[in-house]
C-alpha cells in the first residue's frame, strides 16, 4: 500500500516552498479565497480560446439557429447547477484535490493509472488552445494557417510559434493558483468585451434586419459549407447535452475539487456562470456569426481562429485570440500538473506541471486536436466523468458527508477492483455504442455516472461482505 503521510508531515515534506498548493493535504482557513478569484477564473477559462472554434463547429454541423440559442441556454444551466450543487459542497467540506480524495477511496495503485490519463487528456485539450493562440500570433508573420482537414504541422514557422507559445504559458501556470487565477481576472473583463465586439460587427456585416432573414441566411451558410446538402449532425438535445457536459469532467467528473476546495462557500459554484453564460453562449455565438460573415463576404468555410477574428476587428481580435487560448491552457495545464504531481508526490508541483505544459505543447502542433474539438471533449468527458460518481456517492452514501469519515474509511491496500469495475463496465458498454452504433459520447455522459456510481456501492458492499 502507498503509504499517505498526515498532514504535519506533508507541510514539512512539500518541495515547492515559495507557493503551497496543498496538494496532499486539505486547503487550511488561511488559504481560503474570495468570490473574485473564481467569477474572474471562470469567465476567462471560458470566454476563451475554445469559444473560437466551438461556436463554428455547431454551424459546420449544422445546427438549426434556433436550437443554437435555445439548446445553449438549457445546458449551460444544467452545467452551471453541476458545479453548485455536486463538486462545490464537496469540495469546500473535504477541501481535497480529486485525485488526493480518489487516492482514499480507490488506492494508490489504481489512481496513478487514473491520474496519468486525466493528465495526458488535460495536456491535448491544452493544446488546442495553444494551437488557437498561434494561428493569431502567426498572422503578423504571415504564416500559413493549417485548413480544418489539417491533421499534422503545415510549416516549420506554424511549429517554432506554437512552441513559442506553449512554453510561455507553461511557465505561468506552473507559479500556481494565485497566477492562474490573477492573470484571468485581470484578462477576462477585456476579452468578453472583444467577444461581444466581434459578434455585434459580424452581426452587422450579415446585413439582416429580422429574425427571418438571419435564419435564412444561417441555413444557407450551412449549405455552402456542406456544398449544397443542409444535414444536421446536432439536434436540439444533441445541443443541451454537450452543452451541459462538454465540461464533464470538470463539475460532475469533480475535476473542479481542485479549484473549488480554496472556495470559503460552496455558494462560489454560482461563479461557473460567469463562464456559461459569457463563454459558452455569448461567445459561441459571436464565434459562429464570425463564421456566417466570413461565408458570406469571403466564401471561406475555414474557421481559423486567428484570421477570423482579425477580419473582424483586426489588431484586438487577434489579441484576443491569443489571450484565449492562454486563459483555457492555463488552468487546464494546472489541472494536469496535479494529476502528474498526485502519480509522483516526491516530485514537486512546478516540475510536474512544465512536464504537462511540455506535453501540451507537442500536442499543440498537431491542429487536428482544436479542429475536432467536439467530439473530442464529449468522449473525454464520457471517459473521466464516472469517477466523478466515485466520489459522489462515497461522499454522500459512504462518508456521509463527512472528512473524518472519509479519512476513517479510507481503502486499505493499493488498487480498489471494486472502482476499478465499476468505471471500466459502464465506459467499455458506453465505447462500444460509441464505435459500433455511433453514438454521441454526450448522451452516455450520464447514464455511465450513473450506473458507475451504483456499480461502486454494490462492489464494495460484496468485497466487504467476501
Amino acid at each position: 500500500m502507498e503509504q499517505i503521510d498526515p498532514p504535519s508531515s506533508v507541510e514539512a515534506a512539500i518541495s515547492d516552498t515559495t507557493v503551497n498548493e496543498y496538494e496532499r493535504q486539505p486547503v487550511p482557513s488561511k488559504s481560503h479565497k474570495g468570490a473574485g478569484k473564481f467569477w474572474g477564473m471562470y469567465a476567462g477559462e471560458h470566454a476563451a480560446g475554445t469559444e473560437f472554434m466551438i461556436g463554428p463547429l455547431f454551424l459546420l454541423n449544422g445546427v438549426t439557429l434556433q436550437n443554437v440559442f435555445i439548446g445553449l441556454l438549457l445546458g449551460n444551466l444544467l452545467a452551471v447547477l453541476s458545479w453548485r450543487y455536486l463538486c462545490a459542497p464537496i469540495a469546500t467540506s473535504a477541501r481535497m484535490t480529486l485525485y488526493f480524495q480518489l487516492e482514499k477511496i480507490a488506492g494508490g495503485g489504481l489512481v496513478k493509472g487514473y491520474n496519468f490519463a486525466n493528465g495526458v487528456l488535460f495536456c491535448f485539450l491544452a493544446g488546442a488552445m495553444i494551437t488557437v493562440s498561434a494561428t493569431a500570433v502567426g498572422i503578423p508573420f504571415n504564416m500559413e494557417m493549417p485548413t480544418i482537414e489539417a491533421v499534422y504541422p503545415n510549416s516549420f514557422l506554424f511549429v517554432v510559434i506554437v512552441l513559442a507559445v506553449g512554453a510561455l504559458i507553461a511557465v505561468v501556470a506552473t507559479l500556481g493558483y494565485e497566477s492562474v487565477a490573477k492573470f484571468a481576472n485581470v484578462a477576462s473583463p477585456w476579452m468578453v468585451l472583444v467577444f461581444v465586439a466581434c459578434g455585434l460587427v459580424a452581426f452587422k456585416e450579415l446585413d439582416v434586419s429580422n429574425w427571418s432573414e438571419l435564419n435564412a441566411l444561417w441555413d444557407g451558410s450551412i449549405a455552402f459549407a456542406q456544398e449544397g446538402k443542409s444535414e444536421s449532425a446536432m439536434g436540439f438535445w444533441s445541443v443541451v447535452f454537450f452543452s451541459w457536459l462538454c465540461n464533464a469532467a470538470m463539475h460532475v467528473g469533480m475535476a473542479d475539487l481542485s479549484v473549488f476546495r480554496f472556495a470559503r462557500k460552496s455558494s462560489y459554484g454560482w461563479a461557473t456562470s460567469a463562464g456559461m453564460y459569457v463563454g459558452h453562449y455569448v461567445a459561441w455565438i459571436a464565434a459562429a456569426f464570425m463564421l456566417a460573415a466570413q461565408i458570406k463576404i469571403a466564401q471561406d468555410v475555414n474557421p481559423v481562429p486567428g484570421p477570423m477574428a482579425d477580419r473582424v476587428v483586426g489588431l484586438a481580435g487577434i489579441v484576443c485570440v491569443v489571450i484565449a487560448g492562454w486563459t483555457t491552457a492555463n488552468p487546464t495545464i494546472y489541472r494536469a500538473g496535479l494529476a502528474f504531481q498526485a502519480m509522483l508526490p516526491s516530485v514537486s508541483r512546478r516540475v510536474a506541471t512544465l512536464a504537462a505544459g511540455c506535453l501540451a505543447t507537442v500536442a499543440g502542433v498537431f491542429p487536428a486536436f482544436a479542429w475536432k474539438l467536439l467530439g473530442f471533449v464529449g468522449l473525454y468527458g464520457m471517459i473521466l466523468a464516472p469517477i466523478g460518481a466515485i466520489i459522489f456517492f462515497n461522499w454522500h452514501f459512504r462518508s456521509n458527508g463527512d472528512a473524518s469519515e472519509l479519512e476513517s474509511r479510507e481503502f486499505k491496500g493499493s488498487f480498489n477492483f471494486a472502482v476499478f469495475f465499476a468505471w471500466l463496465l459502464p465506459v467499455g458498454v458506453s465505447l462500444y455504442f460509441i464505435q459500433v452504433k455511433g453514438v454521441s459520447p454526450w448522451f452516455l455522459t450520464i447514464p455511465c455516472w450513473l450506473v458507475c456510481g451504483f456499480l461502486y456501492l454494490l462492489f464494495s458492499l460484496k468485497s466487504e461482505q467476501a
